[in-house]
């Protein structure tokens, strides 16, 4: 079994190629891989217990981010994205990256929150001392409602108390899910606890439901690149940018971000291409995440960029941090093979491992594109991969496929009108030698 996440020409190899090479670098049986993605890895019958009026599957590509290395070990980072580039693009950040070691990641809590709110509540003040005069009973009630989370090692750990204003309260129970999301463990116990709290604070009873604002379960990664690896100009040439132009203009984009929030939506777009592959391949909630990762980047009261990059000698250094609550166990991933997979593929045994890998996914697919940005623009790189689907969509096939892609990117336009008319006049003139021979 090979460790590395560096595999030389992968993108240059078929697909049945791909998965060979994944099952020798990985160990996993080869039926188990083609087993697991076939269709998806989705079978109606299966989708048709997973929700309702189920009609059938929908199938997204499946791919790998490789050179991906976080605290000292190779990890094969699965992705689920339909947009071309992103997996490209993070594979070539994280190569970036790796020859300063990789990325490193801290988590920084483990706990979620259920949210117990309270509304007419004539003395906040009094009711916030009862409930706080009786956390112990309260915990005790709360780890009675998980006790085999609590058997594990995990459960209920505190309380807090929130003055809302207005008659209004919210108790929150900061719990421990251990390798799951924990979003049915969390709302159990915000169920059972509820009603004790509402007559502990002498108010009435709200709504009872987990956070996904989870800032007790947060992940920081930080990463370093150097000024020649970051260089677009090539030795010979005089084309392009030098490395040191290439930090000074990541970091004033980085700067920018931070002082207008229109342009950190979109810098947070580009951390969460990363992230939201890496959360949807491993069968966890990209919602929930983009909810809360949205909410932290305000935190402030206005909203800014979750990854912010400024130089350091002669390199680039980037962080980034936010809320990350995903698991390893239970949910869709007991019913999706392709999943079960990808944690597989990973080499992934815990939620933190999980968390540390999308973080550092997406801080390299930030990087890959305030790189892009800042230099040659965006357009350059994303639509000459963007062409082989179009080419597609015009209905090449085989090696028309690449043959179209090819003169399309070096054309100007990259649509299905230009890609249908350069495949009517690929296939007439591989048809003309044809007609020859057959007089």
């Amino acid at each position: 079994m090979q460790n590395e996440s560096r595999i030389s020409g992968f993108h240059k190899l078929s697909l049945s190629e791909r998965r060979r090479t994944l099952a020798d670098r990985t160990g996993l049986p080869a039926d188990e891989i083609d087993l697991s993605l076939h269709a998806g890895g989705l079978d109606p019958a299966t989708a048709d217990k997973m929700v309702e009026n189920a009609v059938g599957c929908y199938a997204l590509p499946f791919g790998i981010a490789l050179n991906v290395r976080v605290n000292g070990v190779d990890r094969l980072a699965p992705m689920v994205v339909e947009e071309p580039s992103v997996i490209a693009a993070a594979s070539n950040a994280a190569r970036i990256v790796r020859a300063e070691g990789g990325f490193y990641a801290e988590p920084l809590g483990n706990l979620m929150i259920a949210q117990v709110q309270l509304h007419d509540v004539g003395d906040p003040i009094q009711a916030a001392a009862r409930i706080c005069e009786r956390s112990g009973s309260l915990l005790a009630a709360c780890r009675g409602a998980v006790p085999n989370l609590v058997a594990r090692g995990g459960g209920p750990q505190s309380l807090e108390v929130r003055d809302l204003g207005g008659g209004y309260m919210v108790v929150h129970v900061n719990i421990d899910c251990l390798d799951a999301m924990g979003a049915n463990l969390v709302n159990g116990v915000a169920e059972a606890i509820g009603p004790h709290i509402a007559a502990i604070a002498e108010g009435t009873l709200g709504l009872r439901i987990l956070s996904n604002l989870c800032d007790g379960r947060r992940i920081r990664v930080r990463c370093r690149a150097r000024a020649e690896d970051l260089a677009t100009r090539r030795p010979d040439s005089d084309e392009g940018y030098g490395g040191e132009e290439v930090i000074d203009r990541i970091v004033r984009a980085s700067e920018f971000a931070e002082r207008d929030p229109y342009r950190a939506a979109t810098h947070n777009k580009g951390v969460m291409n990363g992230i939201d592959s890496v959360v949807l391949a491993t069968g966890n909630d990209f919602r929930a995440v983009e909810a809360g990762a949205h909410a932290y980047a305000c935190r402030s009261g206005v909203y800014r960029p979750l990854s912010i990059w400024r130089r350091d000698g002669s390199c680039l250094v980037g962080e980034i941090e936010l809320p990350l609550a995903l698991g390893i166990v239970g949910g869709t991933l007991r019913l999706q093979p392709a999943a079960r997979l990808a944690l597989k593929l990973a080499r992934i045994t815990s939620s933190p491992d999980l968390a540390a890998l999308a973080a550092s996914v997406g801080l390299a697919s930030n990087l890959a594109a305030l790189r892009a940005l800042a230099t040659e623009g965006i357009q350059r790189g994303h639509m000459s991969l963007h062409a082989r689907s179009v080419a597609t969509a015009a209905g090449a096939r085989g090696d028309e496929v690449e043959l179209i892609a090819q003169r399309l990117s070096t054309g100007r336009a990259i649509n299905l009108e230009a890609a249908a008319s350069l495949l009517g006049e690929l296939r007439l003139s591989q048809a003309e030698p044809r007609a020859a021979d057959a007089e």
